[in-house]
């Protein structure tokens, strides 16, 4: 069963949803599952998770509704403020979800590039393991440093970085980045998306050959028990067709890697997630 580990959805908001800026104008409406599953459709994929944008309870509620309702969309990584003194209390509640598979925190936009280590935030993810939860990091490159020290805290919990830490495709920068993804990887517990390149890319201009290096990086690294291809639809739309990224990421896999490929397109986010698929390959 082909996976697409990671989209969104919302109904726009202009307050809410400012991060959304007048540049990415396309993307400035709703986004539902009634327009991803063609998408889905002419690629293959047969099931999605649906990873939270905005940070608010009310968002998560949102996205497990929409994935009760739409066999697509077989989990959610919501959001819950895991600095609360009431995490586990909240942890509880959204338990009872049984597509609520992880939870993430927007830490990109902390100013403090050690938030992920910071008290608080840790002592709340270390809360998830016991509900078998995940944690998606959403990083900069800046605070791979903090998701290391993370990632080495909580060797029994489950990680997965979004979008290979965002690293400078545009401007091709690579040499800490390289170095620093190449020793978080070396945490067994840690994963890595394969998502998000096109927009760190020239969004009008880009070409497959200056993703390779940062592919080579990361499958090299995370080898392929420990990748999974995410589309970040609708945010890819800035910058290439839903169709146009499964491509890229297929073709590298195809040309560098076949015999990973299922495991990549599937397997991995199955197991990552602990996704219980029903019959005719189906999530449940």
């Amino acid at each position: 069963m082909r996976i697409d580990a990671h989209q969104h959805f919302w109904k726009f908001d202009p307050v809410r949803d400012a991060w959304i800026t007048e540049e990415m104008q396309m993307i400035r409406r709703d986004f539902l599952p009634a327009d991803l599953a063609p998408e889905c459709a002419a690629n293959g994929i047969a099931a999605t998770i649906a990873v939270q944008a905005d940070q608010s309870e009310e968002e998560t509620l949102f996205l497990l509704d929409l994935a009760e309702r739409n066999a697509l969309v077989a989990g959610v990584v919501g959001w819950i403020d895991l600095c609360s003194q009431r995490v586990e209390e909240r942890l509880h509640f959204f338990s009872r979800h049984e597509k609520l598979r992880g939870l993430r925190h927007v830490a990109q936009a902390e100013p403090d590039d050690y938030f992920l280590v910071r008290a608080d935030f840790l002592r709340g993810v270390k809360c998830l393991r016991s509900f078998d939860f995940t944690y998606d990091i959403l990083i900069y490159p800046k605070q791979l440093p903090a998701a290391m020290k993370l990632a080495a805290a909580l060797p029994e919990q489950k990680f997965v970085i979004d979008h290979l830490a965002k690293p400078e495709i545009k401007a091709g920068r690579r040499k800490e980045w390289e170095a620093q993804m190449r020793e978080i990887a070396q945490n067994p517990n840690v994963y890595c998306k394969v998502s998000g390149m096109v927009t760190e890319a020239d969004w009008s201009s880009w070409k497959s050959a200056d993703f390779e290096p940062y592919l080579d990086t990361i499958f090299e690294a995370f080898g392929p028990e420990r990748l999974m291809f995410g589309s970040d639809w609708p945010v890819c739309l800035l910058a290439a067709s839903y169709t146009q990224v499964v491509k890229l990421v297929e073709e590298y896999a195809q040309a560098n890697a076949p015999a990973a490929k299922k495991k990549l397109f599937g397997e991995n986010a199955t197991r990552f997630y602990g996704l219980k698929t029903g019959q005719h390959g189906h999530a449940a």
